[in-house]
C-alpha cells in the first residue's frame, strides 16, 4: 500500500517507449532521436547514460531499454541484457534459426553455454529473483523452438 507522501510526489507519465539499441552506441539520429524528441526528452542525457550504462558490453550487442517518459520532460529507463535468441544464435554460430523447427536441427549447443546464458540473464531486473534453474529450461525451450539442439557436450 502506497503511502500519501508517495501518492502525492508521484509523476504522472506521459509515455513508455520500447526500444532495442546496440550497447554504447545510442546516437540523437533514428531510432532513439525521433523516439524521445517526440516526447521533448533530453536525448543528449539519455544517449550518454546509456553508453555509460552498456560500455561492459560488446558494441553493437542489441540491447532492449524501456523508458519512461514523465509530463515533466523527464525520464528514467531501465536497460535489459540481449534476448536469448540472440546469446543462442552467437552460441551456436548462426544468422539465423531453423525453419522448421523440430524436423530441421539448425545448429547445437551445450548445457554449458545454456547455463552461462542463463547467468547472464538473471542479472535482469524480471529474472533476479528466479532460480538458475527455471531460466536454463526457458532457455531450452527456446533454443527447442529456434531449431537449435541442447546437447550435453559436444562430440
Amino acid at each position: 500500500m502506497a503511502t500519501l507522501k508517495e501518492i502525492l510526489t508521484r509523476r504522472p507519465v506521459s509515455a513508455t517507449i520500447r526500444l532495442t539499441v546496440p550497447a554504447g552506441a545510442a546516437r540523437p539520429a533514428p531510432p532513439v532521436g525521433p523516439a524521445l524528441g517526440q516526447y521533448r526528452l533530453n536525448l543528449m542525457a539519455f544517449c550518454k547514460d546509456f553508453n555509460a550504462r552498456t560500455q561492459k558490453y560488446k558494441p553493437d550487442t542489441p540491447m532492449s531499454v524501456t523508458i519512461t517518459a514523465f509530463k515533466d520532460n523527464s525520464f528514467e529507463f531501465t536497460v535489459k541484457s540481449p534476448k536469448v535468441s540472440w546469446y543462442l544464435k552467437k552460441a551456436a554460430g548462426i544468422e539465423s534459426g531453423s525453419g522448421r523447427p523440430g524436423h530441421v536441427v539448425a545448429s547445437t549447443v551445450t548445457l554449458k553455454h545454456v547455463y552461462e546464458i542463463a547467468k547472464v540473464k538473471q542479472s535482469d531486473p524480471f529474472c533476479q529473483y528466479m532460480p538458475l534453474e527455471s531460466i536454463c529450461k526457458s532457455i531450452i525451450g527456446t533454443a527447442n523452438s529456434m531449431g537449435i539442439k541442447v546437447v550435453k557436450d559436444l562430440e
